[in-house]
């Protein structure tokens, strides 16, 4: 039996109430998240999850905001203009 690739990490970038910012950060760890980085005046964080838990996180209460992370590559600056 193989496991659904929805259990990967995957990285999420959130904004909560910063008046709650504690508060808020600690109930979504307890949800599961990984905090990789935290902007308490700015009411955001990104951290890493299994996608699974993603609804999860968007019920804790305080949360404003749950997007994925996303990665652009732009090509290197001596490539043609396309």
């Amino acid at each position: 039996m193989s496991e659904s690739s929805h259990a990967e990490p995957v990285g999420v970038i959130l904004a909560v109430d910063p008046d709650r910012f504690a508060d808020v950060v600690e109930a979504l760890r307890r949800a599961g998240l990984t905090v990789t980085s935290e902007q308490p005046i700015l009411g955001t964080l990104s951290g890493t999850v299994a996608e699974d838990r993603i609804p999860a996180l968007e019920a804790v209460d305080g949360v404003e905001s749950v997007d994925r992370e996303r990665i652009i590559r732009l090509p290197p600056p001596d490539s043609p203009i396309q």
